[in-house]
C-alpha cells in the first residue's frame, strides 16, 4: 500500500478529509523521526514498537572476489509487532 492509498483508505474509514489525514500523517511521521533520531523507542499500543538498534562494525566478505571488507558501525530501525497485530495477522 502506498502513502496515497493509505491516505485515501484512512479518509474513507474515518470520515475525515484527505487533507486532514495528510496533516495527521505528517505530524505522526515527524514525531517518529524525532523520537527515533534521539534513540528512543516509539510504542503504539496494540500495533508494535519501533526502536533504534546499534550495529557494531564488522568484517564482511565480497562473495565475488572473496576479499574482506570492513563494514562501519550503524544504527538500524527494528520493529517488534504487538500482541494485537500478531493476533489479527493470524486470523486470516
Amino acid at each position: 500500500m502506498t502513502k496515497s492509498q493509505w491516505i485515501e483508505t484512512a479518509a474513507k474509514n474515518s470520515g475525515m478529509t484527505k487533507k486532514e489525514i495528510t496533516d495527521a500523517y505528517r505530524a505522526l511521521s515527524d514525531a517518529f523521526y524525532e523520537c527515533l533520531m534521539q534513540g528512543e523507542a516509539m510504542q503504539i499500543s496494540g500495533f508494535g514498537t519501533f526502536e533504534v538498534r546499534e550495529r557494531e562494525a564488522y568484517t564482511a566478505r565480497n562473495p565475488k572476489t572473496g576479499e574482506s571488507v570492513e563494514m562501519p558501525s550503524s544504527r538500524r530501525i527494528a520493529f517488534l509487532p504487538g500482541k494485537t497485530l500478531k493476533e489479527k495477522i493470524n486470523e486470516t
